[in-house]
């Protein structure tokens, strides 16, 4: 994988209405003493540097820098005295949720200033931009406008990630019963990588459910009451993505059974028809085997001897089959 660019973009909001972009981070401290204003910093790859910066820019807590530098943290919201430190993660599903590329998002909550920090540029920006400039009416209600479009937007990601693993596994159901999911080991193998993705992105999913719960707390003071219903919809979000993924779970674990179940009968079948065949071939042999002796016999040496041999094979044989064939073993 190529190594991801470094980059920083910064937006300032005065008296809720969009003032400056793309100023140096430099100038943030400057702009915060400003009344009215909101500001927005992203680092997309940052360096060392870049964390004493936001440190000395925002007056962050040391703990909560430290957790933004390392990766593999797990989704969770620490408040500090005088900001809050999120760390969730977006996700993105290809070929039908086979595959899952996760993305890791530090986030910083202050008073005035929202701080996002990614490690690649797999999580676009610029769809959350796009969200903030849409309802640019809401700007007037500070930090939890912005960071509303952010986990909108990773949410409604979790929430796509689980339609198309939805989508994939009914294609696999309808696919069992009449042989177009592929065969029991591609079967297998989408069913596993299916199951896997489904338990790694509800580790995800799940914690983001008391993420935005204590959001929504008045004592944090971060969603103003104007901005509840629309957090109030994030949170049915969650929760419906993370039901979503638990019953998949269970569907993915039915679907691999039900193969083995399908192919256990399609072997009970064949052994069924290989039996019933081996039976009749028995039959001839057996009478040829009897005729076959040197010895005398009943009929030995004669032409009707002959006839009532292969009378009886054919008459066994016949008889054999149609039985067989009644109970649908051939």
């Amino acid at each position: 994988m190529a190594e991801t660019a470094r980059s920083s973009r910064t937006r300032l909001y005065r008296d809720g209405k969009l003032d400056l972009e793309g100023f140096p981070v430099a100038e943030i401290s400057d702009h915060l003493a400003e009344p009215g204003t909101l500001v927005w910093l992203d680092l997309c790859a940052p360096t060392p540097q870049d964390f004493e910066t936001i440190t000395e820019e925002f007056g962050l807590h040391e703990l909560a820098v430290e957790d933004a530098r390392h990766e593999h943290q797990r989704p969770k919201l620490d408040r500090y005295r005088d900001h809050s430190f999120l760390s969730m993660y977006a996700v993105c599903a290809h070929q039908g949720g086979e595959e899952l590329s996760v993305s890791e998002l530090s986030v910083f909550v202050t008073a005035k200033a929202l701080i996002t920090i990614r490690f690649d540029d797999r999580f676009d920006m610029d769809e959350v931009v796009s969200r903030w400039d849409d309802s640019s009416a809401l700007a007037e209600y500070g930090v939890g406008y912005l960071l509303h479009g952010l986990l909108d937007q990773v949410v409604d990601g979790h929430f796509r990630a689980v339609q198309e693993m939805d989508d994939r596994i009914e294609e696999i159901e309808e696919g069992l019963f009449d042989g177009t999911a592929g065969s029991t080991e591609d079967i297998q193998r989408a069913a596993f990588a299916l199951r896997k993705n489904l338990v790694r992105l509800r580790r995800i999913v799940l914690p983001m459910r008391e993420m935005v719960n204590t959001l929504m707390r008045r004592d944090l003071r971060i969603v103003a009451d104007p901005m509840m219903p629309y957090y109030q919809d994030v949170y049915d979000h969650v929760l419906r993505a993370t039901e979503w993924t638990e019953s998949l779970r269970d569907m993915v674990g039915s679907i691999m059974e039900t193969n083995l179940t399908i192919q256990g009968n399609r072997m009970n079948m064949i052994m069924k028809k290989v039996t019933s065949w081996a039976s009749i071939v028995a039959v001839p042999t057996a009478v040829t085997g009897f005729y076959g002796q040197n010895v005398p016999y009943p009929g030995f040496g004669t032409e009707w001897g002959f006839l009532v041999s292969t009378g009886v094979t054919i008459g066994i044989s016949v008889a054999l089959y149609l039985g067989f064939k009644r109970r649908d073993w051939i």
